[in-house]
């Protein structure tokens, strides 16, 4: 037994097909230093398949992996290496000889319906198997006892950030259907167009953004682990919609302006604080493949292209201003970045300070209550690789230490894109508002509303 409760069946390793494929050690960008190896996977959590073949029971699943996935790592030959670090340099690097993904194949032993899925513990954690930390790709697959099954794929976040993992499971099933990826989507390694500046140079507020994580500077564990719950919670599309009514703007900053109110309005009861220390932050993950002049080479990036936009209020203000006037902070916050000088600024950064592990400043919960948002809605995603859509397609992060800020992803339901759903790391008291709602925004995932 593995995991909690499940049980490994098998364990092999896959290895590209492709001879052509050079045994070589990649260099990480700058960029991608920020990641702090942290382990981050892809849930995905199929129903049933409505019977057609022999293919669709799970053997035959485990069989279009055993087939494909050679042919999968020719595209991304870096998930069938390691990931050490370099002794002289103190470096991360990815050593791609070739030395296989990790195939897994387990058993659940329950049902689909068995599982808690409200509670990340109970559900997508439950289900997820460990591996080690020098490997780049572990996919995971699980059986259940009412025919569903998942598919966990497993890595870290030096090998990139969560438009890749999207772009993982988007590209798998694309050739799983087609037999290739398409020339539009074949992935792109080149991590050499993230470069510092022969001078590297960053201006005081680059420096104020980011700080180095020493174990002295940690929370102990039982205060964050009294403090914090993980939930899982999805957002019905007419919810949204009327969030959106109220505020204007996009979806996500809608519900990001009412997520901001309802953290102001904890900390505006905090006993400990006095009013003008009653302030509130939220900060935003920015995917910059959008946002640069060097999108064209970007497109299909693998690697990590993400920095993040910090918003503060005072609670009072939060509190007093309609849903618009706080959208309209949201979106301040995010686009009054010069994303050009600041993408360049963090390589320089950290040509300066690396090696050494470096966080957003704002993360470690110091100071203001924070929370941050990450939006795994807005990359398209498509998770059937021949047996229908998952139900649930939702990452799930590695554990996040000892830092003290609460975490919210965001994801679109497969298939159903104005559907949100939401994997939450925050205190106890905001889960208790959450649950609480009074506009019952945000309900208790099922596996019902699944269809699992």
């Amino acid at each position: 037994m593995e995991g909690c409760g499940v049980r490994v069946v098998s364990r092999r390793l896959f290895r590209a097909s492709a001879p052509s494929m050079e045994p070589h050690v990649m260099a990480v960008s700058n960029l991608d230093l920020f990641s702090n190896l942290v382990q981050l996977s892809m849930v995905c959590v199929y129903p049933k398949p409505k019977p057609s073949g022999a293919g669709d029971t799970f053997q035959g699943i485990v069989a279009t992996f055993e087939t494909h996935l050679p042919a999968y790592l020719n595209y991304f030959f870096p998930l069938a290496g390691r990931i050490l670090v370099d002794p002289i340099s103190g470096l991360p690097e990815i050593h791609c000889y070739n030395q296989g993904a990790e195939l897994i194949v387990a058993d659940a032993g329950v049902e689909l319906q068995a599982l808690d899925w409200g509670l990340t513990e109970g559900s997508v954690r439950a289900i997820m198997v460990p591996y080690a930390a020098e490997v780049a790709l572990s996919v995971q697959l699980v059986s259940f006892s009412c025919g569903g099954f998942a598919v966990v794929w497993a890595t870290n976040n030096l090998i990139g950030d969560g438009n890749v993992m999207v772009m993982m499971v988007r590209m798998w099933s694309e050739l799983v259907r087609t037999g290739s990826i398409s020339e539009d989507g074949v992935p792109n390694h080149d991590r050499s167009v993230f470069r510092p500046r022969e001078r590297p140079w960053y201006g005081p507020a680059v420096a104020k953004m980011f700080t180095r994580w020493e174990q002295e500077q940690e929370v102990n564990a039982l205060t964050v682990e009294e403090s914090f719950v993980e939930r899982l919670y999805y957002v019905e599309a007419r919810d949204i919609a009327m969030l959106r009514g109220k505020s204007g703007g996009t979806r996500v900053q809608a519900l990001s302006a009412y997520l901001w109110k309802l953290l102001a309005g904890m900390v505006a009861k905090s006993k400990l604080l006095s009013e003008g220390e009653k302030r509130c932050r939220m900060i935003w993950w920015v995917d910059g493949r959008r946002r640069l002049r060097l999108s064209p080479s970007l497109r299909n990036y693998v690697g990590c292209v993400t920095a993040y936009a910090l918003g503060e209020a005072a609670a009072a203000t939060v509190l007093s201003a309609p849903l618009a006037g706080v959208a309209d902070m949201v979106r301040e916050a995010i686009t009054a970045v010069d994303y050009e000088e600041l993408y360049q600024q963090m390589v320089d950064y950290m040509e300066v300070h690396k090696p050494g592990r470096y966080y957003e400043a704002a993360t470690v919960g110091l100071g203001g209550a924070t929370l941050g948002q990450t939006y795994w809605s807005s990359f398209p995603n498509d998770s059937d690789f021949g047996f229908g859509q998952a139900g649930l397609a939702m990452p799930v992060h590695g554990c996040l230490g000892r830092m003290c800020m609460g975490l919210m992803c965001i994801a679109a339901k497969p298939g159903d894109p104005e559907t949100f759903i939401l994997s939450a790391y925050v205190w106890r008291r905001m889960a208790a508002a959450l649950d609480s709602d009074e506009q019952g925004i945000f309900k208790p995932l099922t596996a019902e509303y699944l269809g699992l």
